[in-house]
Formats: structure tokens, C-alpha cells, sequence
């Protein structure tokens, strides 16, 4: 599955869950209301955008809602502690 298929699956399962608009979501995560569907549409991002929208919707997927299948989720790296 490519990279821009994984980030549609994974929003339209949290768009479908929270009930958030598609428009409203890309907005929040890509800065812009229609990325998404230009992404939908064949258009392209970086892979930093990328990660970052993957990593804002793994930190606030909906509780009980399965992360898609097939789709690595990505978690938040800590910071290692000075010694």
C-alpha cells in the first residue's frame, strides 16, 4: 500500500469514527483544507507532512476504534533522559 493510500485509509477510519469533515481533519493536520483530496485525487507530500499527519492521527485516534490494518502506526519518540 503506498504512503498516500495509508494516510487516506487511516483518516477516513477517523473521520468515520469522530464524525470530523475530511476537509476540517486536513485541515488540522496539513494545513490546509484540501489536501487531502488533492492527496485522494493522485497529489503528492513530503515525507515530514507525512509523518506528521500519521503521528497527529496515531496521538488522537478515537478510543476503541482499531488502527487500520496493514498500516504501521507510528508512535510518539521520547526523548532520552541526560545523563
Amino acid at each position: 500500500m503506498k504512503l498516500r493510500d495509508q494516510l487516506i485509509c487511516a483518516a477516513d477510519a477517523f473521520c468515520g469514527a469522530t464524525g470530523m469533515s475530511k476537509s476540517r481533519l486536513s485541515t488540522i493536520i496539513l494545513s490546509g483544507g484540501k489536501r487531502l483530496a488533492m492527496i485522494e485525487q493522485g497529489g503528492d507530500l513530503g515525507t515530514e507532512r507525512f509523518e506528521a499527519a500519521m503521528l497527529w492521527l496515531s496521538a488522537n485516534w478515537p478510543e476503541g476504534l482499531d488502527w487500520p490494518d496493514g498500516i504501521a502506526r507510528p508512535v510518539a519518540s521520547v526523548p532520552e533522559a541526560a545523563e
